[in-house]
């Protein structure tokens, strides 16, 4: 609508005839991208009005504005049908998204911001343009032996690694329910993803548990090792004592998984993690120093951090990753023992812009004081 005004106005003012008259074919061009089938219909009429009235006005010849307006008809209907092209495209990619929600709804179920003693939050980014879902998985659900989680990476991307992340989490969530021991767990995840995948074909993961008070169990298969965060702001890099193959591969290597054991305390955090997070890279080819930006805003609110740290991490990679990258963040918030210090308040002004993480430091220093005395 406005081009055609625009056109209107520069031919009344310069008085230019037919000049300006093949412009007014722009107007439902451009209508076509935003308005439906009707709307450039519409515009299309207004213009070819304004063009017989234009062309009256500036003494066109019939036959030079005859063709004028022809052509203008013939955009026009054009346009009508783009748009109502689009429409329909539209139409399929938003019920295409719905299913892509279901199946991620399905899949990648939320997790709270508490499950049994934990604080938790999850962020997950899929690398295929418009997806909601892709390779990476993770599962975190309290059971008869205590809170059991997963965070993996299936090999390849598409539609065939979705399936077998779904495949993955579906005997996770059974096992973690039925066996006691975190390692049958794991090989029930092996046997099923034996019979079902292909010869080349793996899934890295690292599947924890917590079966009692300060004890994490841990079984790390192929797979990054977890960054701990000890109550202090330490990072440390979980390295598995017995490194086992991806899951799917254990017929061709002769280790198997085994159980590490790690003391998690009160104020401990452990981020579990995919590869699309550590390649990352910036424009310089640089990865992302995830253990740095950890360190650099790791506080007492998991979803904080994560949010800190994702948005890092697409500034790091100029806004889009190009694989699929989930982050899992698990903290055993601080409890104050019985005859504790008293945590003090923090003074005016200390702590501005992350005064939960200053109350964190306090309590935690409170705690190590009580137990010093």
């Amino acid at each position: 609508m406005l081009t055609v005004l625009v056109v209107v106005l520069l031919d009344l003012a310069g008085g230019a005839g037919m000049i300006w008259l093949p412009m007014l074919a722009a107007g439902p061009a451009l209508a076509a991208t935003t308005n439906g089938p009707r709307g450039v219909l519409g515009v299309g009429l207004l213009a070819a009005g304004l063009g017989a009235a234009l062309g009256i006005h500036g003494h066109v010849p019939g036959r030079e504005l005859t063709a004028v307006l022809a052509a203008l008809g013939a955009v026009t209907l054009a346009s009508g049908l783009a748009s109502a092209l689009r429409g329909r495209r539209e139409r399929v990619l938003d019920a295409v998204r719905s299913v892509a929600e279901a199946a991620q709804h399905a899949l990648l179920k939320p997790v709270p911001a508490t499950v049994g003693p934990f604080q938790v939050a999850v962020r997950y980014n899929a690398a295929a343009a418009e997806a909601r879902i892709g390779g990476d998985l993770y599962a975190l659900i309290p059971t008869p032996y205590g809170v059991r989680l997963i965070v993996g990476d299936v090999r390849g991307k598409g539609l065939p690694a979705v399936g077998t992340a779904a495949l993955v989490l579906g005997v996770f969530r059974e096992a973690a329910y039925d066996e006691p021991d975190l390692l049958a767990v794991v090989d029930r995840i092996e046997r099923s993803l034996a019979r079902n995948l292909g010869g080349d074909d793996f899934v890295t993961a690292v599947v924890a548990g917590y079966p009692s008070t300060g004890l994490l169990e841990l079984v790390n298969c192929g797979h990054a090792p977890p960054l701990l965060v000890r109550a202090d702001g330490e990072v440390v890099a979980v390295e598995p004592t017995h490194p086992a193959p991806p899951l799917g591969l254990r017929a061709l290597h002769d280790q198997t998984p085994s159980l590490q054991a790690l003391p998690f305390a009160d104020a401990d955090q452990l981020l579990l993690y995919t590869d699309g997070v550590t390649e990352a890279r910036d424009r310089h080819r640089a990865f992302y120093p995830l253990a740095d930006g950890l360190t650099r805003h790791v506080c007492d609110e998991p979803a904080r951090t994560l949010d800190a740290v994702q948005a890092e991490l697409l500034t790091h990679v100029g806004g889009r990753l190009h694989d699929d990258a989930a982050l899992l963040l698990l903290r055993k918030p601080a409890v104050a023992e019985p005859g504790a210090a008293p945590v003090p308040e923090p003074t005016e002004g200390e702590g501005d812009g992350d005064a939960s993480c200053v109350t964190d430091s306090r309590l935690t220093a409170a705690l190590a004081e009580n137990r010093a005395r």
